[in-house]
């Protein structure tokens, strides 16, 4: 089952349950998925799907960062949206996993101390392997502190 079915059904039950702020949420998930299938003019594959429930949890958390304290009711729909993003989005990565990925490619690299100038070749191979899996940020904060 595509997200995109998982997201329809998702909405079509929150409207027999008349969950307008739910069904608002899924309704833009899911022309966001079909703008992007629309796009490649062909079905998605899974991390392609991913890759666009991502986009819209991050977008919606740069609206809520930008959003003035005094105006709770656009807060309040941000983070009620953010939730629900986050029920179909991929389990992401915790500090331990990247951690794991790091080693396995310092490995690869036959890197046993990083330093700033491995970085690069380490984020070359790192990347690919986290992508959609992880955020961009910890990873890099997480090699941050493995280096010396």
């Amino acid at each position: 089952m595509s997200k995109i079915d998982e997201v329809r059904s998702a909405m079509v039950q929150a409207m027999k349950n008349k969950d307008k702020e739910r069904k608002d949420s899924l309704s833009m998930l899911l022309a966001a998925l079909k703008n992007k299938a629309i796009d490649k003019r062909e079905d998605l594959t899974e991390a392609e799907e991913n890759e666009v429930i991502l986009k819209e949890i991050k977008q919606t958390k740069e609206t809520l960062d930008v959003t003035p304290a005094d105006r709770i009711d656009i807060i309040e729909e941000c983070k009620s949206r953010i939730s629900v993003y986050e029920e179909f989005a991929p389990k992401m990565m915790d500090e331990e996993e990247i951690k794991g990925t790091i080693n396995k490619v310092l490995a690869e690299l036959g890197i046993e101390t990083p330093t700033g100038k491995d970085k690069g070749k380490i984020m070359k191979l790192l990347m690919p392997q986290v992508k959609g899996k992880a955020d961009g940020k910890l990873v890099n904060q997480v090699l941050g502190s493995m280096m010396k």
